[in-house]
């Protein structure tokens, strides 16, 4: 079982699960983790998604044992079939995405955690850009994402020299939401999901497509878009329950719908 899940409250969680080689990607695992991430997209019981690792770390990368296997996929196949559509998936699905760092991060699982909407660090986690150590480029939207948040300077440093940073030196710089106490991570992460997946599930879809399209619109074409996913946003059940709630002076109970 290459991904092991777990549901809760709203909240499914979705652990990498290969700890016995820091979880690092093979074809079975990240064909898992596509299909999982389908799953949760179309289940409406699944408000917020989370990402993990099992044991010590989040994600190694590319187990680089199949990728020199002669008889396993090669380059081209890795990327165009095992990372671009979680990529994809993880900025098309309409539901808060959150990466919980629970370790080290690097090659492609730093750049799936920071494709995720959120991301939430232990103190003693660190990313690390892995690729120029074998001679390759970032990939799994790294060269898309890292710029975006740290600056063309900064992610072409860390790109090219494959420096570790630190779970701490990663929200310094905004690469991450947050780094949290080891002791406290866990607590922190169940609380925070579950604040989400009690939100306007829709409302929340719909933000997450605004700021998407923000990095490559206009302004005209952004204040369009924000009048029409408003329209959308106002339509839904959780909107209605907001204004009711607050007319009535009670806490709102939101569905998702």
């Amino acid at each position: 079982m290459e991904i092991r899940v777990v549901q809760q409250e709203g909240v499914r969680t979705l652990y990498l699960n290969r700890p016995e080689v820091f979880n690092s990607f093979n074809r079975p695992m990240a064909l898992a983790l596509q299909e999982e991430l389908k799953k949760a997209a179309s289940d409406d019981e699944v408000r917020a998604i989370v990402i993990t690792g099992e044991g010590k770390a989040f994600c190694a990368g590319q187990d680089l044992a199949e990728a020199m296997d002669e008889q396993g996929p090669e380059l081209r196949t890795i990327v165009r079939e095992h990372y671009n559509p979680i990529i994809e998936l993880i900025r098309e699905i309409e539901k808060p995405v959150v990466a919980a760092v629970n370790g080290v991060a690097a090659g492609a699982g730093a750049n799936i955690a920071l494709a995720c909407d959120i991301t939430i660090a232990r103190k003693s986690a660190s990313f690390i850009q892995a690729f120029s150590k074998i001679g390759l480029i970032p990939d799994s939207g790294g060269t898309f994402f890292l710029p975006r948040i740290i600056g063309a300077q900064k992610a072409l440093a860390l790109m090219m020299t494959g420096d570790k940073v630190s779970a701490e030196e990663a929200e310094g710089m905004n690469m991450i939401y947050k780094s949290v106490e080891d002791e406290e991570f866990d607590a922190f992460v169940a609380s925070f999901t579950s604040k989400l997946a009690s939100m306007p599930t829709k409302g929340l879809g719909l933000t997450k497509k605004a700021v998407q399209k923000s990095f490559s619109n206009d302004l005209k074409s952004q204040l369009a878009l924000e009048e029409e996913l408003q329209v959308q946003a106002g339509q839904t059940h959780d909107f209605n329950e907001g204004v009711q709630a607050f007319l009535e002076k009670r806490k709102p109970v939101f569905s998702g719908k």
